[in-house]
């Protein structure tokens, strides 16, 4: 079976928002849905993106709130109106309950999405246990073993890994899917990964000079 590899971090809106249609596409055609959590500002940082609070507000609002709110109405998926509460909260232990689950198959699906939702429809706290527990519990797994197998070395190691996996796939953000090497960044390109799956994008023959390169005079 096919496999779509999915790189996102457990608080990412733009994930949130594609969630539910990224796994509707890969049931209907058939592809197997490969997570990926990261850390991300590592990640995007390394490929040189400003951190968030080096951006103009212009951007943020624009990015990060209205683009937002429209993407929410169109996939029709419920959001809080402002920028989580705990958003800068650390969400390795959220990452890591994900990853516990293995990589693959409707138990991730299925806490990867709660996750999400949980920060971005419920304003929940990603570092907080008691949270996280009652997320678990109502999908049906014990939440301490749950918790106690994200802390492993293991999962630790396999979080690291998909750091350095996603740089070395030239992930730019949160989310990025990979179909046949191919990269598609962002929740908003799930139509272009649709179309993709039965019939590629020609080849790319685009050459850009490098970023690097003196302007002429």
């Amino acid at each position: 079976m096919r496999e779509l590899i999915y790189y996102y971090s457990a608080h990412s809106a733009f994930a949130y928002l594609g969630s539910a249609r990224v796994m509707d596409i890969c049931a209907r055609h058939g592809l197997t849905l490969v997570h990926r959590p990261i850390p991300l500002s590592p990640v995007v940082e390394a490929q040189g993106s400003l951190p968030f609070r080096a951006r103009t507000q212009a951007h943020v609002d624009y990015f990060f709130g209205r683009e937002i709110e429209r993407w929410a109405e169109l996939r029709d998926v419920p959001v809080v109106p402002f920028r989580p509460t705990f958003h800068d909260a650390e969400y390795t232990l959220a990452s890591g309950m994900i990853m516990a689950l293995g990589d693959r198959g409707a138990a991730v699906d299925a806490m990867a999405h709660a996750v999400l939702q949980a920060h971005w429809r419920d304003d929940a706290d990603l570092s907080d246990e008691a949270t996280l527990a009652a997320l678990a519990d109502a999908l049906g797994h014990d939440a301490g073993d749950l918790m106690a197998l994200a802390r492993t070395p293991e999962v630790t190691a396999r979080y690291a890994i998909n750091a350095d996996s996603a740089l070395k796939a030239s992930v730019l953000g949160s989310p990025t899917y990979v179909l046949d090497g191919e990269v598609f960044y962002g929740q908003d390109r799930l139509e272009m990964l649709e179309r993709a799956i039965n019939r590629p994008f020609a080849s790319s023959a685009w050459v850009n000079p490098p970023v690097d390169a003196p302007s002429p005079d």
